[in-house]
């Protein structure tokens, strides 16, 4: 009887010991979130500096996992004083109305390959200067001792969005594509 009590203990804490490994919170020092517009054709990149990210995940069990980014529109640095001041304004990001982007996802699926492989996607919705969009997201999985890295990206259309409006709605001299490429070091919520 006892060791019915200690076996059932022992897979008690080993399920509770999985359920607490899959909830993962962003390590802001080891993180970078960037995003790239072309400008006449060349590559005009960007970072935003405020950003977080909170995942349920495991690696095994994609389907049961929860994906939340948070970015501070406002954080946007494009690098040149001129520009940040631009895309502050209600033709691009328009900071003081929208001041926060979003992007939440429930479906996490692992890219099929054979043998398995750690990349994965995230589907799920954008939210972005009041707008909606379905948005797939690329990343690869690293597990690692003391923490995991996402890395990855995705490519939006701008147009849906509204940023660029007005005389930047045309996508001769600013492309229609935006480009955002991220890293994100995580650590596991106690």
């Amino acid at each position: 009887m006892k060791k019915l009590v200690c076996l059932a203990m022992l897979l008690a804490s080993a399920a509770l010991q999985l359920a607490r490994a899959a909830d993962w919170k962003m390590d802001p020092a080891g993180s970078r979130l960037e995003f790239a517009a072309t400008f006449e054709k060349t590559p005009a990149p960007g970072v935003f500096k405020e950003f977080d990210v909170r995942l349920s995940f495991d690696p095994e069990k994609p389907a049961d996992s929860r994906l939340d980014v948070t970015i501070t529109v406002a954080s946007a640095d494009m690098a040149s004083a001129d520009i940040n001041k631009a895309i502050a304004g209600a033709e691009w990001f328009d900071f003081a109305r929208h001041p926060k982007a979003e992007f939440h996802a429930t479906d996490i699926r692992r890219v099929q390959t054979n043998p398995p492989s750690s990349r994965y996607v995230a589907r799920g919705a954008l939210a972005l200067k009041g707008v909606q969009q379905p948005v797939e997201v690329a990343f690869t999985w690293t597990a690692a001792a003391d923490g995991a890295t996402m890395e990855g990206g995705f490519t939006v259309q701008r147009g849906p969005f509204g940023i660029g409006t007005g005389e930047w709605a045309a996508t001769d001299v600013i492309g229609p594509d935006v480009t955002v490429k991220f890293r994100v070091r995580l650590r596991k919520v106690s």
